[in-house]
């Protein structure tokens, strides 16, 4: 049997993972889509200002979760920070590109393309480059009897597999940012009208890719699930399903994009506790010709104390971040007015 605490940290940190993957993937996803939504510098200043008061608070749900992890499971934080070494810096490198173009966009307009295109990658490699790591610790990675990764560097994190959870990770960010812009865009606008126009097909692929990835799991890739989490996953993939279904009805009505996002932001956390379930109680999985086993809740859990007052102190923090995050919605909540562009 395992431990309570432990078993309560392995999903506190998919709970993390979620509130990334929703509060980071939307403007992710508003980045990434900038070339294409966005005609002339003052849309570019909208995309910029939908995103620019909440983009840094966003991430910390990123480093919570790595540091979660460390505290945690330290094997495993150790299997995937080194092992995904050159793919981690790829996602830093991205995420210091887009932090730049922000402070720099403004005041340095003789350089706005560049910070544009800075903007524009600093975006998308993150959003596909997550997707391509999950798919990796659900699929397996080869590991030495220590425990370390035992492939190719980065290169060897690349399969048809991992392609496609890379670019399922990135179809709903596009869609979550799609969301966003249109949730955020003036009325009435040709920018929010294009935004519109994306979040459609963006949902679309993303049920597609979400219907290949879950065959692709079941048929081909064949990890082991533990089958008494069978009906929560069962319920997790129909709520997938019926989000974004509901975000694409909501979508379909001028007053619903409200609804239309906050439908999608439901997708992304049931797509990532259907993660939970499926991998528990395993943290990374082995590929089958790894020497070494999967690292599981039993050989990298740290111990009772640590896990005690970890919870301790979440219980104190994470109101407070709670809290900060409702203050910041709600103060700078509401379409972008022209006055709001001064800085951006």
């Amino acid at each position: 049997m395992f431990e309570f605490l432990s078993v309560l940290w392995f999903f506190l940190i998919f709970v993390l993972i979620a509130g990334y993957f929703v509060l980071d993937g939307f403007d992710l996803g508003v980045g990434a889509l900038s070339p294409f939504i966005a005609k002339n510098d003052e849309e570019r200043a909208v995309l910029r200002r939908a995103i620019g008061p909440v983009w840094d608070g966003n991430e910390v749900w990123l480093l919570t979760a790595g540091g979660a992890l460390f505290a945690a499971f330290p094997n495993a934080y150790a299997t995937t920070f080194s092992g995904f070494y050159l793919a981690v810096m790829l996602v830093l490198f991205g995420l210091i590109v887009r932090a730049v173009s922000f402070e720099f966009r403004a005041g340095d307009p003789g350089w706005a393309k560049l910070w544009d295109g800075c903007f524009f990658v600093g975006s998308l490699l993150p959003a596909l480059l997550l997707g391509v790591a999950v798919g990796n610790i659900f699929a397996g990675i080869p590991m030495d009897e220590a425990g370390n990764y035992a492939g190719v560097p980065l290169l060897g994190l690349i399969t048809p597999f991992t392609l496609l959870t890379g670019l399922l990770g990135l179809a709903m960010f596009l869609a979550a940012g799609a969301a966003w812009a249109a949730l955020k865009a003036p009325l009435p606008s040709e920018l929010r009208e294009r935004a519109v126009r994306l979040r459609l097909p963006l949902q679309v692929i993303a049920l597609a890719l979400f219907a290949v990835v879950s065959v692709f799991a079941l048929a081909l890739v064949g990890t082991e699930m533990d089958p008494a989490l069978a009906p929560a996953r069962w319920l997790c993939a129909a709520l997938v399903v019926a989000a974004l279904g509901a975000s694409i009805v909501f979508g379909r009505s001028p007053s619903g994009d409200l609804r239309a996002f906050l439908a999608q932001s439901g997708a992304m956390v049931v797509l990532v506790a259907l993660l939970a379930c499926s991998m528990f109680p395993v943290l990374v999985n082995a590929t089958p010709d790894s020497v070494g086993p999967a690292i599981t809740l039993a050989n990298a859990a740290s111990s009772e104390l640590s896990l005690f007052w970890m919870t301790v102190i979440t219980a104190v923090g994470l109101p407070l971040v709670l809290t900060y995050h409702v203050i910041i919605y709600r103060t700078f909540r509401g379409r972008v007015k022209p006055e709001d562009l001064t800085h951006y």
